[in-house]
């Protein structure tokens, strides 16, 4: 039975290696596909050169813009991640308090949840005229359009998980005299927090697609905003950086909030172990 691969697993080397592979692998294609394409026409901006690229964000890094006087890429950051950031945070407010009273209370389940279902099911981008419409072309649409892309699947997920709590839990506190609020705030907060925070990480995705796509739109600065401009020029060597740069913050982010969920979950490891 142990020699079957199932029931192999590589050590700590091994899966440095055998996670690392891909990425090697697709570096290496970059290189030869680019140096394929540059050795037939020097000029070709498809695939430009890792020196190029050095260079370009160089500038953007560390060189102000001459029209702006700002520094592009952290200008850009701080106004996406400002955006981001209350888009996420209020999700998640709202995420936690509708999805705890849909799922523990029988009133607000019977109230809202046909409404977070229906609201859940519309695409979020369909609205993205209606909202810069109805909140215009500054930063409060693109924060709502963050909001209702993952809010309901964050309220849809909460409740799920506060009715998976086991009845009899509940039962047991009342039977001990806690009221509503104690219910909530030692038992059900405690159970659905953790998976709150993974339900947070599976919302990055998406919510950084929202607020590219709201900024490509209508937005005078942001990363979107700089990848759409200069997608016209067909300039490669500002979209790649930033699109690595962008999948860097958000793998950073899905870092943090793992590490916040084992330092206010420590139980989870205890349980895990």
């Amino acid at each position: 039975m142990g020699r079957r691969i199932i029931n192999r697993r590589p050590g700590k080397g091994g899966a440095l290696f055998w996670g690392a592979l891909p990425f090697l692998a697709v570096l290496v294609l970059y290189v030869t596909f680019s140096a394929l394409r540059l050795a037939e026409n020097p000029n070709d901006k498809l695939l430009p050169a890792f020196s190029t690229i050095a260079d370009t964000l160089h500038r953007l890094a560390f060189v102000p813009d001459s029209r702006s006087g700002q520094v592009l890429l952290w200008a850009d950051t701080a106004s996406s991640l400002t955006r981001l950031g209350l888009g996420l945070v209020v999700s998640t407010v709202i995420g936690l308090v509708l999805g705890i009273g849909t799922g523990l209370i029988p009133y607000v389940r019977a109230g809202l949840s046909p409404f977070i279902a229906v609201l859940s099911l519309i695409p979020p981008m369909a609205v993205l005229p209606i909202l810069f419409i109805v909140f215009g072309l500054d930063e409060l649409s693109k924060v709502v359009l963050i909001v209702i892309g993952i809010a309901p699947f964050l309220v849809r997920d909460m409740a799920m998980r506060v009715e998976a709590i086991p009845s009899e839990l509940v039962i047991k506190a009342q039977t001990l005299g806690a009221n509503t609020w104690q219910i909530v705030t030692r038992l059900v907060l405690p159970s659905v927090w953790p998976k709150l925070m993974d339900s947070l990480r599976l919302s990055l995705g998406p919510a950084w697609l929202f607020l590219i796509s709201a900024e490509a739109i209508a937005a005078q600065d942001g990363l979107g905003y700089r990848i759409f401009l200069v997608r016209r020029y067909l300039a490669m060597d500002v979209i790649l950086p930033y699109v690595a740069w962008i999948t860097l913050l958000a793998f950073l982010m899905d870092w943090a909030l793992r590490y916040a969920n084992r330092r206010l979950c420590p139980w989870l490891e205890r349980g895990a172990s």
